[in-house]
């Protein structure tokens, strides 16, 4: 029998069930994570936001005018002291607190979601499981990209085994910002950088696909931040594992670039029954639009053999899937919706790549 929650219903002898209630949700952060994806997404799968962690009084206000009546607190000590007010912390501060903020959730046996890389290295993303695990507290990793509708059509596909035997994967994330930003994500050395922004994604992405990562080489560049704006990475893949189980150990080369006037294919996908292709994403401007407008409604990417290429009719499905996932996670019916020992193995592999980009070598793993 599942353990009774903020979400328990109504039981049989007092009539039908209610519907269980959503989860309350409390934010540790409100700027580009914590407001514009994380309460964005919370209010499109229906769970209110209850309280909101900033110091800041342009954020406050924001948060304020957002979710009127949710407490607005300066630190994660008044938080924890406010515990009745939520059922669920997301964290999305910057990356450089993950591990701390994590463990103070996890003594205080307060349930938590935790934004993307869960720590600044493995050694870091380790001793957060760990703790969570000693103190048997629940938490997940905010991977959204998985739910992203290029991910599940890819995933549709390759579970039909439409492209045959895949060998290749590319994808890239690539944008023209050759002034940067001054954001921490561009200038904090411990916690910034690209390939610890957007390298998890393209990372978590590639194993979910196909499998366990047996190696690593890499390229990384400081072009325009002190940390790194060019990301170049190579993955081995063991034979057979992830969604494909091709035979063959796929190759994944991934990408992620601030600098990049023209950016090149989102995503390519090679197999012995051919590529899937996605040429432009989320409206970053490319020359390569011309596909997206020939593109008929309803359908993402194309499927192609040389010259012949046909649409892929899009999967159903979007970031929103996440918090949706949550209620019935905290409420012991459903797994979590992403197992944060896929973040440690996701942490291992770009610590593998530092070294690679260091020392100019594939490192094994």
């Amino acid at each position: 029998m599942a353990q009774q929650t903020a979400n328990e219903t109504t039981s049989e002898q007092d009539g039908p069930a209610a519907p269980a209630r959503p989860p309350r949700i409390a934010i540790i952060g409100y700027g580009g994570a914590g407001r514009e994806i994380h309460a964005r997404l919370a209010a499109e799968a229906g769970l209110p936001v209850t309280a909101v962690v900033t110091r800041d009084p342009g954020r406050r206000a924001q948060a304020a005018g957002d979710w009127p009546g949710a407490r607005l607190l300066p630190d994660l000590d008044a938080l924890l002291a406010a515990r009745t007010t939520y059922d669920l912390v997301v964290v999305a501060s910057p990356t450089a607190l993950h591990a701390e903020q994590a463990a103070a959730l996890a003594r205080a046996g307060v349930p938590f979601v935790l934004d993307k890389p869960i720590g600044v290295d493995a050694h870091e993303a380790r001793a957060v499981v760990a703790e969570a695990a000693a103190t048997g507290t629940p938490f997940t990793v905010f991977q959204n990209r998985r739910w992203d509708p290029e991910q599940l059509t890819l995933t549709a596909l390759l579970e039909r085994g439409t492209l045959g035997d895949v060998h290749t994967f590319e994808r890239r994330w690539e944008r023209w910002r050759p002034v940067p930003r001054k954001r921490w994500k561009e200038n904090d050395r411990a916690g910034g950088g690209l390939l610890l922004d957007l390298g998890p994604h393209l990372v978590d992405s590639a194993t979910r696909l196909f499998g366990p990562v047996t190696d690593v080489w890499a390229q990384t560049r400081a072009l325009t931040t002190p940390t790194e704006d060019d990301v170049f990475l190579v993955l081995t893949h063991a034979a057979g594992g992830g969604v494909a189980a091709s035979p063959h150990a796929v190759v994944s080369r991934l990408w992620a670039g601030s600098v990049v006037g023209a950016p090149g294919p989102r995503t390519r996908v090679l197999g012995t029954g051919g590529a899937y292709l996605v040429t432009t994403f989320e409206q970053d401007a490319s020359p390569l639009e011309v596909f997206d407008d020939a593109a008929p409604a309803g359908s993402l990417g194309w499927l192609t053999r040389g010259r012949d290429r046909e649409p892929v009719p899009a999967a159903p499905g979007g970031h929103a899937d996440f918090y949706r996932a949550l209620g019935p996670w905290l409420a012991g019916d459903a797994p979590a919706p992403v197992d944060p020992a896929d973040a440690v193995r996701t942490a291992e592999v770009l610590d593998a790549a530092r070294v690679s980009a260091r020392d100019g070598r594939r490192v094994d793993l």
